[in-house]
């Protein structure tokens, strides 16, 4: 499971990363630069984490960083109904929660 867990993670913080670089680019936005890079790093390093046998401090980890980044975008969804961003990082958000409390549970 923590293969599936780093695999999973690392995806998720390149996807929150090149989404932060992505709102800047397109809305000139340095929020959107500075929170998309800081939580893919996070993710990434969670990631790491799982790798080093580390579980439970990489579950903490992604699993606060993926609850952020739902409540984030779950309601950006709901009131816009895009799959992007808002849909796409909201899903993998969901994933996170329970992968992570899935491998903290084990």
């Amino acid at each position: 499971m923590s293969y599936l867990a780093s695999t999973y993670f690392a995806v998720f913080g390149l996807v929150a990363a090149g989404g932060g670089v992505m709102g800047f680019v397109k809305a000139k936005s340095k929020p959107s630069l500075v929170a998309g890079v800081a939580s893919g790093a996070l993710l990434f390093a969670s990631s790491g984490l799982y790798c080093t046998g580390r579980t439970v401090a990489a579950a903490v980890l992604s699993g606060l960083v993926s609850l952020a980044l739902v409540g984030r975008f779950l309601p950006a969804f709901m009131k816009t109904k895009k799959a992007m961003p808002a849909g796409l990082v909201a899903a993998l958000g969901v994933g996170g929660v329970l992968l992570a409390a899935a491998t903290a549970l084990r």
